[in-house]
């Protein structure tokens, strides 16, 4: 090459670089499958979670959502043949849901749900799993919201410090009862104040207006469960435009998992679609 072809190259990098950049994707996510997807087949035993482990990663999905409520035992050796199967396939265990219900009423009470939070933890630990989503349970027959926030929030602190100290974030639940919302599910997270402390942001879960909902909880979304449908402005339920949804979480700076969890019939024959589905949407949103 002489001077001026090496002068012209040199003088075409910066180009170059700069179109490389504006093409590039965007956001950083990735694909995943709520296990609960599956309820009817686990709660059968005619499957098994190494059975959705190797679907998963026949889809090229990216991680499992390992609903802990089908596990058959959590001993040790279990634990770790689960995580040994993941690691095989190439399939992380991202988050593992458990039956949390945050909202206690007495000392007592929220004594042994700390110890039901701990318990799940170390369950997580053990599946190299960075996250636990719990619920935030139902307003006590004659409490006040206010009164069950606080309440939900003494819980999710004591279970978020157990939790930061195994590097795992403990993610509540916009689901029903005291998180129907996205209002009073984030009140939680705010009177936690732990960076251990998210929310398991669900797309479906919220009875009206989801699109708004959903982006009031952005800044504390530590993980989310991608629905088919959608709550509209009316209420009643429309399509989820999982592109619009996933670039808002893109554009808030949100990185990390995004896990289909399907809640209709005949997961056999829908899942596999809706999982390619997700994929191509992730794929082109995300490097």
């Amino acid at each position: 090459m002489n001077r001026r072809q090496l002068l012209t190259t040199l003088a075409a990098l910066p180009a170059a670089t700069q179109l490389s950049a504006q093409s590039a994707p965007k956001f950083h996510l990735r694909s995943g499958l709520v296990a609960y997807s599956y309820r009817k087949e686990f709660t059968a035993k005619s499957m098994t979670y190494e059975d959705l482990i190797r679907k998963i990663a026949d889809w090229g999905l990216d991680g499992l959502d390992c609903t802990v409520y089908w596990f058959p035992d959590t001993t040790p050796a279990y634990l770790a043949s689960l995580r040994k199967a993941a690691f095989k396939h190439g399939v992380q265990i991202y988050n593992a849901g458990v039956r949390v219900q945050l909202c206690q009423p007495t000392p007592e009470l929220q004594a042994a749900e700390f110890e039901n939070i701990k318990k799940w933890v170390d369950v997580a630990d053990r599946l190299g799993a960075g996250h636990v989503r719990v619920f935030g349970g139902q307003i006590p027959k004659g409490a006040t919201e206010p009164q069950a926030i606080v309440w939900a929030a003494e819980v999710m602190k004591r279970g978020a410090a157990y939790a930061g100290d195994k590097g795992i974030t403990l993610g509540v639940e916009d689901d029903g009862g005291l998180t129907t919302a996205a209002g009073p599910t984030i009140e939680i997270v705010k009177r936690t104040d732990s960076p251990w402390a998210g929310i398991n942001a669900d797309t479906g879960n919220l009875r009206n207006n989801g699109y708004a909902q959903f982006e009031t909880m952005l800044p504390y979304v530590t993980s989310v469960h991608l629905k088919t449908e959608i709550a509209g402005v009316d209420a009643k339920k429309e399509k989820a435009d999982w592109s619009r949804l996933l670039g808002m979480l893109g554009n808030a700076g949100y990185k990390g998992f995004v896990g289909l969890e399907y809640e209709s019939d005949n997961a056999e024959a829908n899942v596999p679609r809706l999982a390619a589905e997700l994929h191509t949407v992730v794929r082109k949103l995300s490097a």
